[in-house]
């Protein structure tokens, strides 16, 4: 069976022993592996995952030229990459191209690492750029424990982007919404130019209510996902496959649409 997990996480082999035990005291959340390229890689493959996108973050103007030759430097094979940029630098749209020139297949945005608000006007000519370009968008979307009280991209923001940039293709992770999942349905479901991704939605959804989700929204535009190393392939896989959805509704998530949406072709 083939398996692509849209949403994973890495750091350099020097960054990864000091990162993930500080990520995970903000979080409060149990990590899984030590955070390196090559342990993702081994644990995907042990867990069957025939291929995955690894989504990286530049949480500062200074880091988006190493994140993104990081990011180029482990894309080979059926391992693809997001970049990512600061996006109130002075050099963030010039950045952009610099991503697609790497061959890089999209953004990654963490609105509260990165501190700002994803419908802020003042970030709208890097959308602009970024449709332009071609790439898709990954938004964290929801709740996050680096910031629980302020919600950086709420569903209703994430509808609000959709509607102003229709060309943009945006992949809200987390279901459209993390512990958000009422806005979800109330500002995101059925909106044309949203996929949802399911990183981490044992986190904060029922099986029944993600497969309800996925239902309303279209199951052709939802990405199985997990958020390694915050949870694994086995945990979010037993808990899409109890969603009450059908054999054919799963093997779109669990790679076909990932497969049509980047244009790659997957080989076990």
């Amino acid at each position: 069976m083939l398996l692509f997990d849209m949403h994973t996480h890495c750091f350099p082999d020097a960054l990864a022993p000091k990162a993930l035990p500080r990520l995970a005291e903000i979080s409060d959340c149990p990590y899984h592996g030590d955070g390196t390229y090559g342990d993702l890689c081994a644990k995907a493959a042990a867990a069957g995952c025939t291929g995955f996108m690894i989504l990286h973050i530049a949480t500062k103007a200074k880091q988006m030229n190493s994140v993104n030759n990081f990011a180029a430097a482990c894309q080979k094979g059926n391992v693809y990459c997001f970049g990512s940029v600061f996006p109130t630098a002075e050099n963030a749209v010039g950045e952009l191209h610099r991503i697609r020139a790497l061959g890089l297949k999209g953004v990654k945005f963490h609105p509260d690492y990165q501190e700002f608000f994803v419908n802020d006007p003042a970030v709208f000519p890097v959308y602009e750029a970024t449709a332009a370009l071609g790439l898709p968008v990954v938004f964290h979307a929801g709740r996050d424990p680096y910031s629980p009280d302020v919600v950086h991209c709420t569903p209703k923001m994430l509808a609000e982007i959709a509607d102003r940039f229709p060309s943009l293709r945006i992949i809200g992770a987390h279901m459209g919404g993390m512990e958000m999942d009422a806005d979800v349905e109330r500002y995101v479901v059925g909106r044309p130019n949203i996929w949802l991704d399911t990183a981490f939605a044992t986190r904060s959804l029922t099986p029944a209510r993600c497969g309800e989700l996925i239902r309303k929204h279209g199951v052709d535009k939802v990405f199985f996902a997990t958020d390694f190393p915050w949870s694994t392939v086995e945990t979010e896989l037993n808990f899409l496959m109890q969603a009450g959805l059908t054999t054919e509704e799963l093997e779109k998530i669990r790679h076909e649409n990932a497969e049509r949406f980047f244009g790659i072709t997957l080989s076990a």
